[in-house]
């Protein structure tokens, strides 16, 4: 009998853009999506518009991304 498993989900990049499931995490997804800051989306919206999180980018009107590296610059910050 073949295994399984689900494939391993993509690695997130370190480069380029993240999109808010990437971020803030998505169990529901398939395969599930680990957070990389494990906030709700309340509490990320909240902290973009306060200025403790970074800045969104608006690709178009149903598209929001934020660097990757100013995600990644705000985990390193927070440890």
């Amino acid at each position: 009998m073949p295994n399984q498993t689900a494939p391993p989900a993509l690695p997130t990049p370190l480069l380029g853009f993240l999109r808010l499931p990437q971020i803030i995490g998505d169990p529901d997804a398939t395969p599930p999506i680990p957070p990389i800051n494990p906030v709700c989306s309340t509490t990320w919206w909240g902290g973009v518009k306060a200025g403790r999180f970074p800045k969104a980018i608006k690709l178009s009107p149903r598209v929001t991304v934020w660097r990757a590296s100013d995600v990644y610059e705000l985990i390193n910050q927070s440890k």
